[in-house]
């Protein structure tokens, strides 16, 4: 009997890759489609798309319904439904997000650096797509339609593996984005999802380097390290949202707090919301008690250094887990430090190297904060929150790289393209 189960096992395992692998193949195909279709035609699709999810918008709340429910059967927490929540606010940033991807620059072809050689040839470099990008990640079905626009608009195909929570929602969603292909003449095997719970599927998809030229992780901890470690095609990806909000001793008391407040507590499950605070010990007896107090009233459980308790004695002591901890949930960790050095120190012993800011009115100051902080963005007087792609203009974002080749920070249509050398001649040989 164990044997028989062991072979049902290795038998269903290699049912899901070859149905990976069949995927593969046609992303492959569809990509030399994708790379020679012209601007007009994906801005069509993309249109199309939108038009879709528009006239779809309450099979996408039943699909998204269903999925809601199940996952709070399933115990998910309020972290996780929050992302996996798909309401009508929602849905009208994934149908904004489309046509601002339309509205922007194509970035395929480009030439950049073109010049004249000595010997009489033309050198420049081309922008070209990836080739097939693929895309896991977790809960959020909003990021279907990132990760599709945006490989769509850069020339890319691309396979999509949602999280199993989100199965129904996926599959409503990938119905839209097969009807706006179908509607523009391109390939609808240009985006695939992954239509299985099975969790080799991700196993196959990160070990197909013949058919798949980059893998765009979005998820949990767990998620992104087996990738990492597993994973023989490149990796685009981001291990930690550890961010920092730092208020200086010569910040604008009612900027740093209202900047403090809304990294924190604008949404707690996000990588780019703020998980530890850190505060000028000069003006920490002022700004501390009020803080505490608003985020109190937000439901904020605080967690602070030995001085910070000594501002505020009603909180809990922050162990030193807590520095390096991306909580993802309405919890904060304070600490009080001398100064920006103290502060800078304090980053570059516990940040993920995704967001940092600092609160201040000094220029040098924040000049020294932008050159020396090592992170995807870096930010001054504004909220950690600001560090996204559809904030930064890209549209929609494949998520936020904290590698340093290739792609940094919020990834948009740019990062899923690469450029090839071009040369240009009129009969020349090297002499």
């Amino acid at each position: 009997m164990e044997s028989q189960v062991t072979t049902t096992a290795t038998s269903d395992q290699q049912s899901t890759r070859d149905k990976l692998e069949q995927m593969g193949r046609a992303a492959r195909e569809a990509s030399r489609m994708m790379a020679r279709a012209d601007t007009e035609t994906k801005n069509r699709a993309l249109k199309a798309i939108a038009a879709e999810l528009e006239a779809q918008r309450i099979q996408l709340a039943e699909a998204n319904a269903t999925d809601m429910k199940a996952g709070r059967e399933r115990g998910l927490d309020a972290a996780l439904l929050d992302r996996l929540e798909l309401n009508d606010e929602r849905i009208d940033g994934m149908i904004e997000g489309l046509l601002q991807v339309a509205d922007l620059p194509d970035p395929v072809g480009e030439i950049e650096d073109l010049c004249y050689r000595p010997s009489g040839i033309q050198v420049g470099k081309m922008r070209v797509p990836l080739g097939v990008v693929g895309i896991i990640y977790e809960s959020r079905p909003n990021v279907t339609i990132d990760a599709a626009s945006l490989c769509l608009k850069s020339g890319n195909a691309t396979i999509l593996r949602g999280g199993s929570e989100a199965l129904q929602s996926n599959r409503a969603i990938a119905a839209c984005i097969s009807a706006g292909l179908r509607e523009a003449g391109l390939p609808q095997t240009a985006v695939q999802v992954v239509d299985t719970n099975d969790r080799a599927a991700v196993g196959a998809l990160i070990t197909m380097p013949d058919f798949v030229d980059v893998i765009v992780p979005r998820g949990g901890t767990g998620l992104i390290e087996r990738v990492s470690r597993e994973a023989t095609v490149p990796v685009i990806k981001h291990l930690h949202g550890v961010c920092h909000v730092y208020i200086d001793d010569l910040a604008d008391e009612q900027k740093a707090f209202e900047i403090a407040l809304n990294a924190k507590t604008h949404r707690y499950g996000v990588c780019n919301a703020m998980e530890t605070l850190l505060v000028a010990e000069a003006i920490a007896e002022r700004m501390l008690p009020r803080l505490a107090e608003a985020y109190t009233l937000k439901g904020v459980e605080l967690r602070g250094c030995e001085r910070t308790r000594e501002i505020l004695p009603q909180i809990n002591a922050a162990s030193d887990g807590d520095w390096s901890e991306e909580y993802l949930a309405p919890i904060l960790a304070i600490r009080v430090v001398a100064d920006m050095d103290g502060a800078m120190d304090h980053i570059a012993c516990y940040g993920s190297g995704h967001t940092e800011a600092i609160v201040t009115q000094d220029y040098s100051r924040s000049r020294r904060f932008l050159a020396e902080v090592d992170a995807s963005s870096v930010i001054v007087n504004a909220s950690t929150r600001f560090a996204d792609g559809f904030e930064y203009g890209l549209g929609a974002e494949i998520g936020i790289s904290t590698d340093k080749i290739h792609a940094r920070g919020p990834v948009g249509l740019e990062g899923l393209t690469s450029q090839k050398w071009i040369v240009l001649g009129d009969g020349h040989i090297r002499r």
